[in-house]
């Protein structure tokens, strides 16, 4: 038996899924069922109860998951503490993002830490909110990059940077030419937005609420270069982060106009599993995530 089987069989046990375990080692869902099938001979006990229809380890499954955690964590924890020991950064780190942060704030960080580091395989994958926190939660992932970081007692929050909010409209919109503007101002005008389980439109949801202001939502999407586009072609006004507008800006298909209000922003933060061992690659990127934006060239 090898520490590898340990491993898939621990995967399988908390994402609760033969195709996502399957996706974390890197082996087929056959290989899954292969390893667990070896473990049952080992250990001469079901651990699996498979007439259920919903995925359910044995009492046998239940003991063995928590000794093989055990021993898994002991052994990342041994390699990682070997890499500090020997100066090594290498491996795989597994990234899963909400489309915002992966398309506009990660791609320059990537390139550098890949320019120092390249015996490290970065691998990225883009997810709503709410499933970056259940591959986080479930392993699928090392790292998970959000807005607005749920507090959850399984996981660690890094904090990365703050995302300045602001108003942006089609050049020809009636509010174009101001610098700042209130958000009374907004009031009844068509409004772009998210859909409402996106945590910046709560977010936003709660600003407006607090200053008494009614929008009238006009067009709902679930991510950021689609409220764009609609901006674009002044199907109304929107509130968006602003590394997100760059690019629209400075090719003079966005207006930015600043909210006069106060200084409103959107948190961004790194998660991680609270039983996660941090490897030396791992460290050294979110280390790279939190300072200043690196240049491309």
């Amino acid at each position: 038996m090898q520490i590898e089987t340990l491993k898939v069989f621990c995967d399988l046990a908390e994402t609760r899924s033969f195709t996502k375990a399957a996706q974390i080692n890197g082996v087929t869902q056959s290989a899954v069922s292969q390893q667990v099938s070896t473990l049952e001979r080992l250990f001469k006990s079901p651990l699996i109860e498979r007439s259920k229809k919903n995925f359910r380890l044995t009492r046998e499954g239940d003991v063995l998951y928590d000794h093989s955690k055990e021993i898994v964590q002991i052994f990342d924890d041994l390699q990682a503490r070997l890499q500090s020991v020997k100066d090594v950064v290498s491996g795989n780190i597994r990234i899963a993002t909400i489309y915002s942060i992966g398309l506009h704030d990660l791609p320059p960080y990537v390139k550098a830490f890949l320019k120092q580091y390249p015996t490290v395989n970065v691998h990225v994958e883009y997810r709503r909110a709410n499933q970056v926190y259940e591959d986080v939660v479930g392993n699928v992932v090392d790292v998970g990059l959000v807005a607005y970081p749920n507090k959850d007692s399984k996981l660690e929050i890094y904090p990365l940077r703050k995302d300045p909010l602001v108003l942006i409209c089609h050049p020809q919109h009636e509010l174009a030419n101001n610098k700042t503007v209130k958000l009374k101002a907004l009031s009844g005008r068509k409004f772009i937005g998210f859909e409402p389980d996106i945590p910046t439109r709560r977010a936003l949801d709660r600003i407006l609420k607090d200053h008494s202001v009614e929008i009238n939502h006009v067009m709902e999407f679930d991510n950021i270069e689609t409220v764009k586009r609609a901006v674009e072609i002044d199907a109304g006004i929107a509130i968006v982060p602003l590394s997100t507008v760059v690019q629209e800006i400075a090719k003079g298909t966005l207006v930015q106009i600043a909210l006069s209000d106060g200084d409103f922003f959107r948190p961004l933060a790194a998660i991680y599993k609270r039983t996660k061992v941090v490897s030396p690659a791992m460290k050294e990127f979110l280390t790279l995530m939190r300072g200043e934006r690196p240049t491309t060239t």
